[in-house]
Formats: C-alpha cells, sequence, structure tokens
C-alpha cells in the first residue's frame, strides 16, 4: 500500500497534476484500492481540518501580509541603499550589496520569490546601468533570493516546525549563522566574476559619489526603520518576549506604521488591497498544509514512516551515509518540487529517522531548507528563475546556466552546514 501511495502521487506529479489535486487523490487511494482499509471520508475531513488548526500557523499569512506591505513601502530600495553605501565601492562591491540586501529583506518577507520579485525589480535595472552583464545581474538577485527561506522569519521553518514537533523559535535562531554563511559564499562568488571580467569603474565611482553626496548618516537613516524589522522580530523570539506568531503580529502593526506614518509611502485606503493580496499569496499553502497533514497520517496508517526509516537505518548505518544519501535526494527533490509542499510531505518521515541516528531534529531542519532553497535556482522548476526572468527579459534556460556557479557556492555553504552542526545549533 505504501507503493501504491507513493506510486499515485509521483505519477500525478509528473504528469504536471496539481501539488494539491495530487496529494487528495493519494489520501483516498488506499480506500479505493482496499475497501476494508481503515480510513473513511469523516476521518480523512477531520485529518484535513485538524491539519490547519494551529495557532502558530498564523504566523505564515501574518509574516507574507508584513512582506507585501514593507514591499509597498520600498522598503527594498531603502536597505539596498544602505548596502551599497558600505561596500558599493569596492570590486564586486554592487553586486555583493545586491546579496546584502536580499539577507536584510529576507529578514522581512520570509520568502524566496517575494524577496526575488522586490529585490529584482530595484537592482537589476541599477545593476545593468552600471555596466553589469544582465544575464550576471539577474542570477545575483535569483541566487541570492533563496536567502529568504533561511534568514528567520522563514515561512519553511515553520512549516518544519508544524511537521516535526521543533521549536519554531528555535528554528529561526539557528537559522541566522547559516544565512550569514551563505551569503559570504555567494559574495565570494560574485567577488570572483568581478576580478574575473572587469567592472565599470567610472559609472560605480559616479554612483558611489551620489550616495555619498547624500551622507552615509542620512542613508542609515532612512533606512533605521526597515533595519529595525528584523531586530524587533527576531529580539522578541529570543528574548522570550514572544512567540513566533506574536512576533508576526507585531511585524504586521510594525510595517503599517513605518509605511503609512513614517516612510508615507502607502495610504490607509491601500491597505485592504494588500491584505487581499496576501490571502491570494497564502490560500495555496493553507490548501496544500491541509492535505499535506491528511497525507501524512494515512502514510502512517499504511506504516510508510516504518518502513522508510527501516530501509534506510538498513542501508545507511551512520550519520555521515545518510546525511550525504538525503542531501543528494532533496537537492534532486527541490528541482522538481517547492520548498513548502516538499517540507509538510517529508518532514513527518524524516523525523523519527532523526531521532534513530541521534541528529538534532533543528538541524536536520536547517540542512532540509537549505537543501530545498538551491531548488530555487535548479531547472526545470527553479521559481525564482521564473520571477527573475521576465525582470531582466532573458530565457530562464540562459539564466538557469548563469546560476550554475552560485548553486555550486550554495553546495559548498551546504556541505559546511550538513556536516558542522554547531553552526545550525550554536546560537
Amino acid at each position: 500500500m505504501t507503493l501504491v501511495v507513493f506510486g499515485i502521487l509521483i505519477v500525478l506529479l509528473v504528469c504536471s497534476v496539481p501539488i494539491a489535486v495530487a496529494l487528495g487523490v493519494a489520501v483516498v487511494a488506499p480506500a479505493l484500492v482496499d475497501p476494508n482499509f481503515l480510513t473513511s471520508e469523516a476521518y480523512i475531513i477531520r485529518s484535513i481540518i485538524s491539519g490547519v488548526d494551529s495557532t502558530p500557523l498564523l504566523a505564515i499569512p501574518l509574516f507574507v501580509l508584513s512582506g507585501a506591505i514593507m514591499a509597498k513601502g520600498g522598503i527594498s530600495k531603502k536597505l539596498f541603499d544602505i548596502s551599497a553605501s558600505l561596500i558599493g565601492e569596492r570590486t564586486g562591491g554592487m553586486p555583493c550589496a545586491v546579496i546584502l540586501t536580499c539577507l536584510l529583506y529576507g529578514a522581512i518577507s520570509g520568502s524566496g520569490p517575494a524577496t526575488c520579485a522586490a529585490v529584482g525589480a530595484m537592482s537589476i535595472p541599477v545593476l545593468v546601468s552600471l555596466g553589469y552583464d544582465i544575464t550576471f545581474s539577474a542570477a545575483v538577485v535569483a541566487a541570492a533570493s533563496g536567502l529568504g527561506v533561511i534568514i528567520p522569519p522563514s515561512i519553511p521553518f515553520i512549516l518544519w516546525g508544524l511537521g516535526t514537533g521543533a521549536s519554531v523559535g528555535d528554528m529561526f535562531i539557528a537559522g541566522i549563522l547559516p544565512g550569514f554563511l551563505i551569503a559570504f559564499c555567494l559574495m565570494a562568488y560574485a567577488y570572483y566574476y568581478c576580478r574575473k571580467h572587469g567592472e565599470d569603474k567610472a559609472k560605480i565611482s559616479a554612483n558611489y559619489a551620489k550616495l555619498k553626496n547624500r551622507g552615509r548618516l542620512t542613508v542609515l537613516k532612512d533606512g533605521f526603520w526597515a533595519l529595525l524589522t528584523p531586530i524587533i522580530i527576531l529580539g522578541g523570539i529570543y528574548s522570550g518576549a514572544v512567540t513566533p506568531t506574536e512576533a508576526a503580529c507585531i511585524s504586521v502593526i510594525y510595517s503599517l506604521l513605518v509605511s503609512i506614518l513614517i516612510y508615507r509611502s502607502m495610504k490607509v485606503q491601500e491597505i485592504w488591497r494588500e491584505i487581499c493580496a496576501a490571502v491570494r499569496s497564502y490560500t495555496p499553502i493553507l490548501a496544500l498544509i491541509a492535505l499535506a497533514s491528511a497525507f501524512s497520517r494515512v502514510l502512517t496508517l499504511v506504516g510508510a514512516p516504518a518502513v522508510l526509516a527501516d530501509y534506510l537505518l538498513n542501508n545507511f548505518t551512520s550519520k555521515v551515509t545518510f546525511l550525504i544519501a538525503l542531501n543528494v535526494i532533496l537537492l534532486i527533490l527541490g528541482m522538481l518540487i517547492d520548498v513548502g509542499p516538499a517540507i509538510v510531505i517529508i518532514g513527518p518521515l524524516l523525523s523519527p529517522i532523526a531521532a534513530a541516528l541521534n541528529i538534532d531534529i533543528i538541524h536536520l531542519g536547517i540542512v532540509v531548507v537549505v537543501n530545498l532553497a538551491i531548488g530555487f535556482v535548479s531547472p526545470p522548476f527553479g521559481l525564482n528563475l521564473f520571477v527573475a526572468s521576465p525582470l531582466a527579459n532573458i530565457s530562464v534556460g540562459t539564466l538557469g546556466k548563469k546560476c550554475i556557479p552560485f548553486t555550486l557556492s550554495f553546495i559548498v555553504a551546504l556541505l559546511l552546514i550538513t556536516f558542522i552542526p554547531a553552526i545550525s545549533l550554536t546560537l
């Protein structure tokens, strides 16, 4: 029955059936194949409802809404100006400023594609105007936007906590150092590329002079309220003053106050439109979570976690071999399925294996999310490629090839994170 359930799911996904529909069919398949199977219509409905009856789950739409309000408020431009004023004049400084902006904006949006859209729409034209190749400019944004799901607050971290029972607050804190490590690896390649291919120093100096004339203190002052957002969110969670869901509520109120009263880039009558946009973004995620919850319960009934655990523990008897195999599987999975659905499906399957091999569930969650984040720029279904390619007016295939060196840099960071657990667990 385990093979039947997974077989149906895989066939439907290969046939491009929407993931939610594929999960729904896989949920009812055992009862259709075997009339004596333990599930019933009422059991499936209860599983779907209980899958979304969760207070921590409220953090996802609230962070989505906060990110949408901040995007409307032009926060990405202010963060980019701060980054450019700090490192923009150095070799590779402007591409590195884009990576740093993605890092900072990821601490607001919690989403890779949202970070790619907000930062890319603003920074790609700037990089091109400074003489950088347009494909390289788009590749920088597409790759660095993967930081949006690693730097807290992260929507995949919330999903991992819901699926495995791990503390969402601990996941948020654990993502900080891996996020900075990945950003450093991406910056290292950007620096190498700019050294090898050269830069238009005259244009870069002129752009830097404009920022300098404004005054670094003025630039920092303009972006102060934007920089304060992640400090408030993470400071509240890390101090124990608020839960992640409460921090998400605070982030929405704070983003409204900053956008309406301080930056005045948003009007009160536009709030409802942003709420509707956030609901449209969140509804597909909610459907996936609900059906994935029912799917995980059906897998438990057919004994899939036990079967998978026995197979992996019999064939991969050490942490090292298991983690290597897991990285390979997840890298392939990330090319085919978005990070959210992948986590809600595999999270409950991996947690008992982690316990058996004495792998910290927080560390494993970071490894899983970083793997799947690489899928954002991995053909054929890398979401960031599809977001960035129209911004630069280039094909997805061309952009994907240009992202390969950045992907390799990402993988270097992944290997360090995988085999040095302290990177995730120190904080």
